[in-house]
């Protein structure tokens, strides 16, 4: 299948008083139709910046973007607007995302009637059908925010979402702030829309097992780039990187038997506020040594595998 996202060396840097923070530093990869590539790593690492950057709620310092083979880096005005038609976003807070002083059918009204591609009665049975597609009952049509729960709250930013048909959706953490049983039931209602309609994800999270059970591919992430990126089954088969395999380590086991030996870090975290050339995973590595503090290039190990260590065959 061709990519409905392609990121070429994407760049994200903030000014700060003591200099340029890099958010984002020269990340690629694709998204293929249909597809979920999932985005983990510890928190501050540049996840939620790099989905905001790719939908234009952050604008890039460098890079490109590519919207189904369009180059929308550096879209504005129109061209803005029908590119962000097709990108959307789930929020990771279903509370502070949704405003407290309108009803649930307004604010799933309301990209509709900003679009102005709807006649008054497309855009009430469109809103009625959407709201029926992520299972919001009628009744509660009326009702506010703060009346609802953290599932329902949820339901609606994904039927706002869902709008107006986009193509692909940053999905910013969508569950964490929700229990463990709702949870489940806002990852298989992703999951069938994702059947049901074709959505392309980029799906946003740094619980390991919530990545495990919903995406086909997965890149990991430290201070703002990819350490290593592959299929899904491969990461959890055979993690290459020492941060991949740190972070597999804190999964919880079940078994008491063969309990999981724990990887535990060490050592400071470096600045991503000009970042020295080099690892910066270096300074808590249990394998670095000089050559970790010279530029990293990504390595393709396997078919699909791709790892950013310059010692990933003597470690492995």
């Amino acid at each position: 299948m061709a990519p409905v996202i392609e990121v070429q060396n994407l760049k994200k840097y903030f000014q700060t008083p003591r200099g340029l923070l890099h958010a984002v530093d020269d990340v690629t990869f694709t998204i293929e139709a249909g597809k979920t590539l999932g985005v983990v790593g510890e928190s501050g690492c540049g996840k939620s910046t790099l989905g905001r950057t790719i939908i234009h709620l952050h604008e890039s310092t460098s890079g490109k973007i590519l919207l189904e083979g369009q180059d929308v880096t550096k879209v504005t005005g129109k061209e803005l607007k029908l590119a962000r038609e097709k990108m959307q976003i789930i929020f990771q807070d279903p509370y502070s995302s949704l405003d407290p002083r309108k009803s649930i059918d307004s604010t799933v009204r309301e990209p509709l009637m900003v679009s102005k591609r709807f006649s008054k009665k497309e855009t009430e049975d469109r809103t009625r059908e959407l709201m029926e597609l992520v299972g919001i009952d009628e009744r509660l049509q009326k009702a506010y925010p703060h009346e609802l729960d953290g599932g329902r709250r949820q339901r609606v930013g994904i039927a706002r979402a869902l709008a107006l048909d986009p193509k692909f959706i940053v999905c910013d953490e969508p569950v964490s702030a929700l229990d463990v049983s709702i949870q489940a039931q806002v990852l298989n209602l992703l999951k069938k829309l994702q059947m049901d309609h074709g959505l392309t994800y980029m799906f946003v999270t740094h619980d390991m097992s919530v990545v495990r059970h919903i995406s086909d591919d997965i890149c990991v992430m430290y201070l703002g780039q990819v350490v290593e990126k592959c299929s899904s089954k491969e990461l959890f088969k055979t993690p290459l990187h020492p941060y991949t395999k740190a972070l597999l380590s804190a999964i919880p086991s079940v078994d008491i038997h063969h309990p999981t030996k724990r990887e535990l870090l060490k050592g400071e975290i470096t600045s991503p506020i000009n970042p020295k050339p080099g690892c910066r995973f270096a300074a808590r590595c249990p394998y670095a040594a000089d050559a970790c503090h010279e530029p990293q290039k990504q390595e393709e190990v396997s078919k699909g595998h791709f790892v950013t260590c310059c010692r990933v065959h003597e470690v492995n």
